[in-house]
């Protein structure tokens, strides 16, 4: 069953559900983040482990998504952004050939640090976010957020029609941006292939 992810005010002003269609995104963006890295096939995935549900959905989705593309997906749990430095250490230690960070509040309120560690290590990075890609990640891939908040009053003004939220029909994106920041990408000694930086529909130079 598709995941559903609630919008609140905070990121869209207002309320509604929309699904996330994980598990086929997450086949997706592993299936683009493998073009650039050759040889990849042992990714970390960045989990939030004070959400246990959420990491337990997120890990099946991600480890599943992963057998298809020949990749093993290995879990790496955080719980507070005091956790990170030592962990990207332990990655790097490790010898993963990438890190996916999964779409968590708090590793996306951590973002930029997020992008100094793994750089630091020399470790490729993707999340479903292009905000992430601006703040130094290499990459995203993952629905258009600005095109869902668009779709949020149309819910808020059936609620205060009188509609019950959970009557209102879940709906999926439409819309999915890549996003790559190529300094990231310098800085890590990787190319781009042509046929990825063609379909970006964001290129950060």
């Amino acid at each position: 069953m598709p995941e559903t992810t609630i919008l609140t005010p905070s990121n869209c002003g207002s309320w509604a559900s929309f699904s996330s269609i994980a598990t086929v995104l997450v086949a997706k963006r592993l299936e683009i983040f493998k073009q650039p890295i050759v040889g990849l096939s042992r990714a970390a995935l960045l989990v939030n482990a004070s959400d246990p549900e959420v990491a337990r959905r997120t890990v099946k989705d991600a480890q599943g998504a992963a057998a298809l593309l020949d990749m093993v997906i290995q879990p790496v749990e955080v719980r507070t952004p005091n956790d990170l430095e030592r962990t990207f250490s332990a990655i790097a230690h490790d010898r993963f050939d990438g890190v996916a960070v999964t779409p968590d509040g708090m590793l996306y309120n951590e973002r930029r640090r997020i992008a100094r560690f793994a750089l630091s290590h020399r470790l490729p990075t993707i999340h479903p976010s292009g905000d992430t890609v601006e703040a130094g990640l290499l990459m995203s891939y993952g629905p258009n957020l600005e095109a869902i908040c668009r779709r949020a009053p149309v819910y808020v003004d059936k609620i205060l029609k009188g509609a019950k939220p959970r009557d209102l029909p879940v709906e999926q994106p439409s819309r999915f941006d890549l996003v790559i920041n190529l300094k990231t990408a310098k800085a890590l000694g990787l190319t781009i292939p042509p046929s990825v930086l063609g379909r970006a529909d964001e290129v950060i130079q």
